[in-house]
């Protein structure tokens, strides 16, 4: 014979309720900085966090976007522009259908940012900038993706933070520096900054 679960008090009913409420929230989360930065390993490791905890998410792979969504496009200002606006209004569709939209794309210049920042206003969706502040020194050291060492070898040019502009943002809503911090660590910094905003 089994016991019966004792009757939701007012109290653990409003939690349930809140959590609820909390994981049905949309919101981009944007992760910018130079390549090898950390963004997308930082971003893939909050997703795991907020998917155990039943929240609805996606990660909007720079490369993949660049494959899939932006295949033509080069590296000019005006490309990389063009570029940033459709990750930011993909990112937006999802977040206003209740999913945490995490971008861990460059996204070099300002206005471009601003613009997506802009988007989401105007619809009324959340929307958060992270700058995952790794030094150059530091990311051509990591070099995930050999870029900095084609760079270097003249193979390629236009790598941003090197010999291409990177406009770092001025007043994120969390600046990450996890080239001394832990992946773990710097995504429970941002797992905390969702939690004060209301969002996890």
């Amino acid at each position: 014979m089994t016991t019966p679960s004792p009757p939701q008090t007012r109290h653990t009913k409003e939690l349930t309720e809140k959590r609820m409420s909390v994981t049905g929230q949309g919101a981009t989360v944007w992760l910018t900085g130079l390549p090898s930065a950390g963004k997308t390993t930082i971003a893939y490791a909050l997703a795991e966090r907020l998917r155990a905890e039943g929240h609805r998410v996606e990660v909007l792979d720079g490369d993949e976007i660049r494959e899939f969504l932006s295949a033509g496009l080069g590296f000019s200002r005006e490309d990389r522009h063009t570029n940033v606006q459709r990750i930011g209004f993909v990112a937006e569709l999802l977040a206003s259908h209740g999913v945490k939209a995490l971008v861990p794309v460059i996204a070099p210049f300002a206005d471009s940012r601003e613009a997506v920042a802009k988007r989401h206003a105007a619809a009324g969706t959340r929307y958060l900038e992270v700058h995952v502040a790794t030094p150059v020194e530091v990311c051509s050291e990591r070099d995930v993706k050999g870029l900095y060492a084609k760079q270097a070898a003249g193979e390629i040019s236009g790598l941003t933070g090197v010999d291409d502009p990177y406009e770092a943002p001025q007043a994120p809503d969390l600046r990450i520096e996890s080239h001394t911090q832990t992946v773990r660590e710097s995504a429970s910094a941002l797992h905390a900054l969702l939690t004060e905003r209301g969002l996890a």
